[in-house]
C-alpha cells in the first residue's frame, strides 16, 4: 500500500469496471438524457430527477390533448352530419317565411295518422314552410291545430307557418269534388251523374266498372248493378274513376256489414246475391215504413201458396218491367208492356229477376234482411205524391185498391201515372 493509498485515495474512482451499478428500479436511469455524473452529487441528483420526471411527462400530456381534440372534432363532425341529414328530411332548421310571397300553388295532403311534426316535415318538403320548427311553434300556439282533418288543401309556396296552419285548421278549405248519389239509381244513371260532376268522361267510368280493383263481391259476378251505394261522396283532386267507383263499393260493403247481409240471407234461405236483388226491388217499390211490408209481400209470393191468391209465384213488379225497357221514373206500366220479353220482366217470369235493378240504400237493405210479419200478397201505391201504399191479402181487396189508384191518376196526378 502506498502513502497515497493511506492518505485517502478512493479505490476504483477512475475504474469504471468497479463503479457501483445503478439498479433497475432507479427511475430515469435509462432515459436518453440521463447525466451519469449527477449521481455523485446527491442534491443535484435529486433535483435533477424531479426535473427530469417533469420533462419526461410533458410529451405525453401533449399527446393526450391532441387525442382529445381529435375526438371532439370527430364528435362535432358527426353531429353536424346527422343534423344536416335531418334538416334535409325536414326534421329541423329554424326560420320562417314572412308571408305568402310565392304564387305557385301546392295541393297538399294531410294523411290519416299524421302528427303536427309529420305535417310540418311534409310542408317543408313541399316548399310551403321554411322550417318544421316554425310550423310546430305555430301549431303549439293554436288550439285548433289538433283538429286538422284528413284531406287535400290548396296552399302556396313560401307561406308563413301561421298562414299555412290557418288554412289547414279550417275544414272548409278541404279540396273536394262532392257528388251526392241518391237511392234508386241504375248504373247508367250513376255513370251519367259522375261524368257530369267530375272532369272525367262516361267512357272513363264505364272502363273503371270493369276493373277488378273496385272490389265487387264474387257473387256479383262482375255486374256492379245494385252495388254502387247511394251516399254523398267527397273525391280528392288525385282520385281517378277507379278510386271513385271503389269508394262507392266500399260504402256498400259497410252497409252490408252493418245489416249482417250474408248471415241474414242464410237465415232466410237465400244467397247474398238474391238478398241484394230483393233489396233493390224494395227500394224501387217502397218508401219509409212501408219497405219491410213490401219485403214481406215479395217473400210471400216467392215462398207461399201464391196459386191460391192468383199470383202463381209471379212478383208482378212494375219496376222490373221499366228496367227491362231501360227507363226510370215511370210509376205504372201498360198491359202490353207487361208482356215485354226479358228475364227481368216479373209479370211473365216467376221468381226473382237475374239481379238487382237499381242501388238500394240502408233502409231497403234493412227491410230485405228484416222483413215485417204479415200475410199480404199485394200492395198498391194509391197516392203517388205522398207515397201512400195499401196492402191486401186477397185479389178482390187488391182490385179495390187498384181502383183508388186509377181514380187518383184521373183526377189528381196531372198525368203522372
Amino acid at each position: 500500500m502506498s502513502e497515497h493509498d493511506e492518505a485517502g485515495h478512493i479505490p476504483g474512482l477512475g475504474d469504471t469496471a468497479e463503479r457501483p451499478a445503478v439498479q433497475d428500479d432507479e427511475p430515469g436511469r435509462d432515459h436518453p438524457g440521463y447525466d451519469d455524473f449527477d449521481e455523485l452529487d446527491d442534491p443535484p441528483r435529486r433535483g435533477g430527477r424531479r426535473a427530469e420526471r417533469r420533462r419526461s411527462r410533458l410529451p405525453g400530456c401533449i399527446a393526450a390533448l391532441v387525442a382529445l381534440a381529435i375526438v371532439v372534432g370527430l364528435l362535432w363532425f358527426g353531429f353536424s352530419f346527422v343534423k344536416g341529414k335531418l334538416d334535409g328530411l325536414g326534421g329541423g332548421g329554424g326560420g320562417d317565411y314572412s308571408g305568402q310571397t310565392a304564387h305557385d300553388h301546392v295541393n297538399f295532403e294531410v294523411k290519416p295518422g299524421d302528427t303536427a311534426a309529420q305535417i310540418g316535415r311534409n310542408l317543408k318538403t313541399a316548399g310551403v314552410v321554411k322550417s318544421v320548427d316554425a310550423f310546430i311553434s305555430a301549431a303549439n300556439s293554436n288550439p285548433s291545430a289538433s283538429g286538422i282533418q284528413v284531406g287535400f288543401y290548396q296552399l302556396q309556396k313560401e307561406m308563413s307557418a301561421e298562414d299555412a296552419l290557418a288554412v289547414l285548421v279550417d275544414p272548409k278549405n278541404i279540396v273536394t269534388t262532392t257528388v251526392a248519389v241518391p237511392e234508386g239509381l241504375r248504373v247508367v244513371d250513376v255513370v251519367d251523374l259522375l261524368a257530369k260532376k267530375t272532369k272525367f268522361k262516361k267512357a272513363d267510368f264505364e272502363k273503371a266498372l270493369k276493373d277488378p280493383a273496385i272490389g265487387l263481391p264474387a257473387y256479383a259476378k262482375g255486374n256492379p248493378e245494385g252495388y254502387l251505394f247511394p251516399a254523398t261522396y267527397a273525391y280528392g283532386p288525385t282520385d281517378k274513376p277507379v278510386d271513385m267507383v271503389k269508394k262507392m263499393v266500399d260504402r256498400w260493403k259497410q252497409a252490408a256489414k252493418d245489416n249482417d247481409l250474408e248471415a241474414q240471407a242464410a237465415s232466410l234461405g237465400y244467397t247474398p246475391a238474391q238478398m241484394m236483388t230483393i233489396a233493390s226491388l224494395v227500394q224501387a217499390e217502397g218508401r219509409g215504413d212501408d219497405m219491410p211490408k213490401i219485403a214481406r209481400v215479395i217473400y210471400n209470393r216467392l215462398e207461399g201458396p201464391g196459386d191460391k191468391q192468383g199470383t202463381n209465384g209471379l212478383l208482378q213488379i212494375d219496376a222490373t218491367v221499366n228496367y227491362a225497357l231501360g227507363r226510370k221514373g215511370v210509376a205504372t206500366v201498360t198491359t202490353d208492356e207487361t208482356k215485354t220479353s226479358s228475364p227481368y220482366n216479373t209479370y211473365v217470369n216467376a221468381g226473382l229477376p237475374p239481379g238487382p235493378i237499381e242501388a238500394p240504400g240502408d233502409q231497403a237493405i234493412q227491410a230485405a234482411t228484416h222483413p215485417a210479419s204479415g200475410d199480404w200478397y199485394y200492395y198498391v201505391t194509391v197516392n203517388l205524391k205522398t207515397g201512400e201504399t195499401k196492402f191486401a191479402k186477397t185479389y178482390s181487396e187488391f182490385l179495390q185498391y187498384r181502383q183508388e189508384l186509377k181514380d187518383y191518376c184521373a183526377t189528381e196526378s196531372a198525368g203522372a201515372c
